[in-house]
């Protein structure tokens, strides 16, 4: 068994679209019509063949109330790797991406947080 897909939810799925590819560099994949919805999912630009990462509307009420309230206590979504979160926290800040928490050391990892601007808090994280 392999993971192919993950998911996060999205207020809106144009938007997201754009900061995935625009700001974070991600590639798209699938865009998809599916009734009033779309299949979008963004690829890695380093892994093209690697997990998915689709960005599903956050139609549901459920969805939308566990959004809140993780955002409220400031709880990442989500997270992606990187080799240096330094760099990546300041490549990121050049495109206007908004940091909730700057680089910190964490046992061993080095973690930083943003805003992806769609509703959710996420984690940037690199192994030491």
């Amino acid at each position: 068994m392999r993971m192919y897909a993950k998911s996060v939810a999205v207020d809106d799925q144009a938007k997201a679209l754009d900061f995935y590819t625009g700001a974070l560099g991600f590639v798209l994949k699938h865009d998809i019509p599916v009734g009033e919805h779309r299949w979008i999912t963004v690829v890695s630009a380093e892994e093209p063949e690697g997990v998915e990462l689709c960005l599903e509307p956050n139609a549901h009420p459920a969805t939308r109330e566990y959004q809140k309230a993780l955002m409220a206590d400031g709880i990442p979504f989500t997270a992606f790797q990187v080799d240096d979160v330094s760099a990546e926290v300041e490549r990121l800040e050049e495109q206007g991406v908004r940091f909730t928490q700057p680089p910190l050391k964490a046992g061993g990892a080095k973690i930083a947080v943003f805003d992806d601007t769609c509703g959710n808090l996420i984690q940037l994280m690199e192994l030491l």
